[in-house]
């Protein structure tokens, strides 16, 4: 195989560059849960979910089939954790956090999608601040409401639904969003910091994803990963919070060759594409973490992801399905970028 064309393009369930340093010194990220290890494993399901969690990770012998990983059920733990955080601060006195949600025009998807930000935001106790615009909106209107709720004190995060209509730019979009209130981490300030090793708000879907791979309970650090895709919202930053966590790093985009190989090699696949099927279940090392962050509908209207599932789950060890695995984490990560965007603001 000599490469796939056209794989830049980010896909539909997220949203849709800094110094060189002398010395490499790693820093992995901690990731925190709401609940015990040992319990948190419950939230993976599949035909081995009775093992305990020291037999899952260590010395377990070969199994046949992979361990689903039920990203639903990690994000509703998160989520949980979440609202508890905000109901803390709330009981002191303290007003709720903030979501200003800024749609434009009527793509029938992004309204799904925030219509379950939205009711995600309800669920969690933040405050949403809805914004509705029609398709034929100038981006000068656009970016002056952006500057209004960067303004508000009560509006601790601002997002701006994408795809957007052909008149906006949304490179300017992105950039016009305040960097502490950027809660998809798309400004290009918050993916410097990440670059940097200093991460501040981090994209929803890598950043969702890092904590599927922790709640495997497999090593990351030192790991082979592969991710295929190089988009500015998935892809790249993907690549970067991998490499925070102490994985060697292959990137894979439409100009690589013999992909087949390289995601042979990976001992966590991460797959952002838009591509049903577009990397197949026999290049799957047998024993490796596939996160498959594509959703797509076939021709019959199934949602599927960018991985041969069927087969990839017969080699891999661990694996998300579509629907069900990467989606709720990024609606969970966008929750947890307003937290934290919230607690910075009480703290000063």
């Amino acid at each position: 195989m000599v490469g796939v064309e056209g794989f830049e393009p980010p896909t539909p369930c997220s949203q849709s560059r800094c110094a060189t340093r002398l010395r490499y010194t790693p820093v992995f990220p901690k990731y925190t849960y709401s609940v015990p290890r040992h319990e948190a494993t419950l939230a993976l399901v599949g035909r081995h979910a009775k093992m305990d969690i020291q037999t899952k990770t260590k010395g377990c012998p070969e199994i046949m089939g992979a361990r689903i990983i039920d990203g639903k059920k990690i994000a509703q733990e998160l989520r949980a954790e979440i609202k508890q955080r905000v109901d803390r601060q709330v009981a002191k006195g303290a007003r709720p956090p903030g979501l200003g949600v800024i749609m434009v025009g009527d793509d029938p998807a992004s309204r799904v999608y925030v219509r379950n930000k939205r009711r995600a935001c309800v669920e969690a106790g933040i405050r949403e601040f809805s914004h509705d615009l029609p398709a034929d909106t100038t981006q000068q209107a656009l970016l002056s409401l952006i500057d209004t709720l960067n303004d508000n004190p009560d509006v601790d995060g601002v997002l701006v639904q994408l795809p957007l209509p052909a008149q906006i730019k949304p490179e300017a979009v992105i950039e016009h969003i305040h960097p502490k209130k950027d809660v998809d981490g798309f400004h290009p300030y918050n993916i410097g910091r990440l670059v940097q090793r200093m991460p501040a708000l981090r994209p929803c879907t890598p950043r969702g994803v890092m904590r599927l791979l922790e709640a495997t309970g497999e090593p990351i650090r030192g790991a082979n990963a592969v991710v295929v895709g190089a988009s500015n919202h998935v892809g790249r930053p993907m690549s970067l919070e991998l490499l925070l966590a102490g994985c060697t790093v292959t990137t894979c985009h439409r100009f690589t060759k013999d992909i087949a190989a390289h995601v042979g090699r990976g001992d966590i696949v991460v797959v952002a594409v838009g591509k049903p099927g577009i990397v197949k279940g026999e290049w799957i090392k047998p024993g490796a973490i596939v996160i498959d962050i594509g959703i797509n509908r076939d021709a019959d209207g199934t949602l599927v992801g960018d991985v041969e599932f069927e087969t990839a789950k017969e080699r891999a060890g661990w694996i998300t399905p579509v629907p069900g695995g990467v989606g709720p984490m990024t609606v969970a990560s966008l929750l947890l970028n307003t937290l934290e965007s919230y607690e910075n603001t009480l703290r000063k």
